[in-house]
């Protein structure tokens, strides 16, 4: 259905989470910040401006985080509290009333999105395919009195430009350089509240909503222990969550790191990569905003556009190699995941493997594995092989996996579990569980990727693995260089 606002976000962007109507006489326009967690290229906050500015409404942003959600721990809390520091600090600028909310325990937090609704005459969110999050918010939508509008600002490629799941990388690269160039004409604002006027709303008007749910004060530390949540999976030193240290992230990897990307990215032992995969799946940082940096950087422009581009992975941008490389990555293989959980709920399940996949591992699902590892002992980094025994340490520690050394952790899990439903499980748990980039629509591709999905089958057919693309640690260490690495994270 189409919006009654005309607007400067695309409506294919657009989707409608109820059949509600808007309420002109409410007090305010809410967004409810859910995935897009930042002030910046932020096309549901473009929205909900716009909705302020036709209703001459104030704007009031709820930025809320339950302490139940599934691996909740002291890293993510604290990953996703940076952000709001960095949020409060941006809004505190303008007009916008800011509700930044961290739920103290379990069901305290109950009832605070329907009294800010129930005042709103429109409220606006963002459309994430992924997690707990289209759960959350389809949930939501029935308690939502008013019209309820979730916003696509997750990629280049609107996810709902195609109805279509894509198997394979190559047929959506295909198509992406078919049909993204459009797309990239309509870019979310990169300081949408720069010179507006919105009204102002009266505190006193939400002195009951602060008195039932108090909010965090960002300019003071987050006490972590006083939080129900995992205290054994710590935060991340270094690392700090927020789109100021996201940004920060950026202009380090676009000065010192992508003029090398294509070469480096695959060396564990050097910095090659963009370290950007947890600043985009908190929404701290987008990929439009990579995308226009990158874009400046290099001066390029549309025409530059490889018109005989046929699916390669390099070549169509007109750009130098390690930039072509890393758009690859960034708008390909990320995009691809958000393809798959845009149009399958099932996308974290073992049946959504392809039937070639599933077929070949139920034919060897009873082969004799020489190790068999639980899921403690992969947790704990206890087993024979000090190369896998490292990128875990890696994940446990610093909350990601190198890259390539992330494939070869999974196809180890694999070899070594009971059986391939007990590794995707294994896989998932530990992934979710220490990524701070996991529970993302990314990180399920590497993880079924592992399994099958966007591959092909392979020769010659191996136990275990059947037609399954077969990886080693001996073979990894010969193509790349693993010594330091496993020094560095096995010293501890």
């Amino acid at each position: 259905m189409k919006s009654t606002l005309p607007s400067r976000v695309p409506e294919v962007r657009i989707r409608l989470g109820n059949d509600q109507s808007v309420a002109p006489r409410g007090q305010f326009v809410l967004y409810w910040m859910v995935a897009n967690r930042r002030s910046t290229f932020n096309f549901s906050l473009d929205r909900a401006i716009e909705w302020a500015e036709e209703l001459r409404q104030p704007l009031v942003i709820f930025e809320a985080l339950r302490c139940d959600y599934p691996w909740a721990s002291d890293r993510i809390h604290a990953f996703i509290s940076a952000g709001m520091r960095d949020n409060a600090a941006a809004f505190a600028k303008s007009s916008v009333t800011y509700l930044p909310y961290l739920e103290p325990q379990q069901g305290a937090g109950r009832g605070a999105l329907r009294w800010l609704a129930e005042r709103a005459s429109v409220v606006v969110s963002d459309d994430f395919p992924c997690f707990f999050l289209p759960r959350m918010l389809e949930a939501a939508a029935r308690q939502i009195p008013v019209r309820f509008e979730l916003i696509d600002s997750n990629g280049l490629l609107p996810m709902r430009a195609t109805d279509r799941i894509f198997a394979r990388a190559f047929d959506f690269r295909r198509y992406l350089q078919k049909e993204l160039l459009p797309h990239l004409e309509h870019v979310p604002q990169a300081d949408p509240l720069h010179g507006k006027r919105l009204p102002r709303l009266a505190p006193a008007m939400l002195a009951e909503f602060v008195q039932r749910w108090p909010l965090v004060d960002t300019q003071e530390p987050i006490d972590l222990e006083k939080f129900p949540i995992d205290h054994a999976v710590s935060v991340v030193s270094g690392e700090p969550g927020g789109s100021r240290a996201g940004r920060k992230q950026l202009e380090t990897f676009l000065k010192q790191r992508l003029q090398r990307y294509s070469e480096d990215r695959n060396e564990p032992e050097l910095p090659g990569t963009s370290r950007l995969s947890s600043y985009l799946h908190f929404g701290h940082i987008s990929a439009h905003e990579i995308f226009d940096a990158i874009q400046r950087q290099t001066k390029w422009q549309p025409q530059q556009i490889n018109p005989q581009a046929k699916g390669s992975a390099s070549g169509w941008w007109g750009l130098a190699e390690p930039v072509e490389s890393y758009l690859d990555e960034l708008i390909t293989w990320r995009e691809l995941g958000y393809n798959m959980c845009a149009h399958d709920p099932n996308y974290d399940q073992y049946e959504s493997l392809p039937s070639w996949a599933q077929e070949t591992l139920a034919d060897h699902a009873g082969d004799r594995r020489e190790w068999i590892y639980t899921l403690e002992q992969f947790d704990r980094a206890q087993t024979h092989d000090r190369l896998w025994n490292a990128a875990q340490r890696q994940l446990v520690t610093e909350g990601r996996i190198h890259n390539y050394l992330r494939m070869l952790w999974g196809k180890k899990i694999l070899e070594w579990s009971a059986s391939p439903r007990e590794a995707l499980a294994i896989m998932i748990e530990l992934n979710n569980r220490y990524g701070l980039d996991g529970r993302n629509p990314n990180s399920y591709s590497g993880i079924f990727w592992v399994l099958g999905r966007y591959d092909r089958a392979w020769g010659p057919e191996r136990p275990v693995f059947g037609k399954i693309r077969y990886m080693s640690s001996d073979n990894t260490a010969r193509k790349v260089a693993v010594k330091n690495y496993i020094a560095r994270y096995l010293q501890s």
